[in-house]
């Protein structure tokens, strides 16, 4: 009687399965050495690595002689480097670039249209409001708002593709969107709940800036709100810590709301046992730092002239009204800036590094943790294996 298996993936059991069923799951990449394993007629588990004729068949014929070769040890997994990670992640990026741009333009070609819209379809002075102004503000605000709902699928698609480049495997644009909208309910919930509590966090630290700033000649207040600047860095610090791998734990981990982030969080803070600069969380710090950086030359390179003068007026003018018009009136007068226009479509393009750099980090940082050593799956295949 051919023997029967049972294999664990993600906690979910399927089977019972034969060696050429195993073999088929194998070859479609949705069967790894490290899942759990087990004969239906035995209840003690192993890894499928251990299953006979799966993943290691012996030679059929001995060699001998001279050309015989001295038994190769099994491969190692090693963590990569951070300049490895870099490297990978323009690999990935190069590799999958039309899909990744294809995704990028999902939400890239709505923000256009509104920006346009906005820059060239002049406002309404005053009473005098017409269709055009009207038709225009509207459809600036729908471009916008269909940005923001295809935010969610843009994320999901990004570690799905990178998941999928990384195994070797040909994904189609069509094929990695119909998976990621899978996703959407989820990422979306989760894009709410994080971005939403960035925001609030930065709207703390506006308000200690203009406590600070409407002082005056007290001594007492300056104190309360370098303590409450304080405050507000270390939750700022430690909430970018529980939330760094959330997209990949709620899209390749298929985790849920809570589970997400609790796994994102223990991700995070493992490697305790390494050097600092190969921890998860430093190397999702260096990264994110890197990303700023590149974002903010984007941003105010072709801005720093208009940014000098905004600040030399604040310096300078002790009326806040009159500051607001003076602002106001410089920007209606700098006209749509083509150059930061193009510098922002190129960021956008460029904005899948990011994303893909942080899935190589995850996977590279789950090699080192017993506890998080399932593989990846591809996003409802799983469900398929009975």
């Amino acid at each position: 009687m051919t023997d029967e298996w049972i294999v664990r993936v993600q906690g979910r059991e399927y089977g019972p399965a034969n060696i050429e069923t195993l073999r088929e799951w194998k070859a479609e990449g949705r069967l790894l050495p490290v899942n759990e394993a087990r004969r239906a007629n035995v209840d003690l588990w192993t890894t499928a690595a251990e299953i006979p004729g799966l993943f290691s068949v012996p030679p059929a014929v001995p060699v001998t002689g001279a050309l015989a070769q001295p038994p190769q040890p099994p491969v190692q997994l090693s963590r990569r480097s951070f300049a490895e990670i870099l490297a990978e992640t323009l690999q990935i990026y190069r590799k999958g670039f039309f899909q990744f741009l294809g995704l990028t333009l999902l939400v890239l070609l709505p923000s256009i249209c509104s920006q346009l819209t906005t820059a060239f379809v002049p406002s309404p002075q005053g009473s005098n409001i017409d269709t055009l102004s009207v038709l225009a503000a509207g459809f600036a605000f729908l471009m916008f708002i269909l940005s923001i709902v295809m935010w969610p699928v843009y994320i999901a698609g990004i570690q799905i593709l990178t998941a999928e480049i990384v195994r070797g495997n040909r994904f189609s644009l069509v094929a990695m969107l119909n998976e990621a909208v899978k996703f959407w309910p989820r990422v979306a919930g989760l894009c709410i709940f994080v971005y939403g509590v960035f925001f609030l966090l930065m709207v703390f630290g506006l308000a200690i800036a203009a406590m600070s700033l409407g002082a005056g000649s007290s001594v007492l207040v300056p104190l309360v709100a370098m303590g409450l600047l304080i405050l507000q860095v270390w939750m700022f610090g430690r909430f970018f810590v529980n939330v760094l791998f959330w997209q990949q734990f709620a899209v390749l981990e298929n985790a849920g709301f809570i589970d997400s982030l609790r796994e994102s969080r223990d991700l995070a803070r493992s490697g305790r046992d390494l050097p600092w600069f190969q921890r998860p969380l430093w190397r999702g710090a260096f990264i994110a730092s890197i990303w700023f950086a590149v974002v903010l030359a984007i941003m105010l390179g072709p801005q720093w002239g208009t940014l000098h003068q905004y600040f030399i007026q604040l310096t300078t003018t002790q009326d806040p009204q009159a500051l607001l018009e003076q602002l106001t009136e410089a920007q209606k007068a700098s006209g749509f800036n083509i150059s930061a226009f193009a510098l922002g479509v190129v960021e956008k393009i460029l904005q899948p590094l990011v994303g893909i750099a942080f899935v190589v980090l995850y996977l590279d940082s789950k090699l080192e943790l017993p506890s998080h050593a399932e593989p990846i799956v591809r996003p409802g295949e799983g469900d398929a294996i009975r």
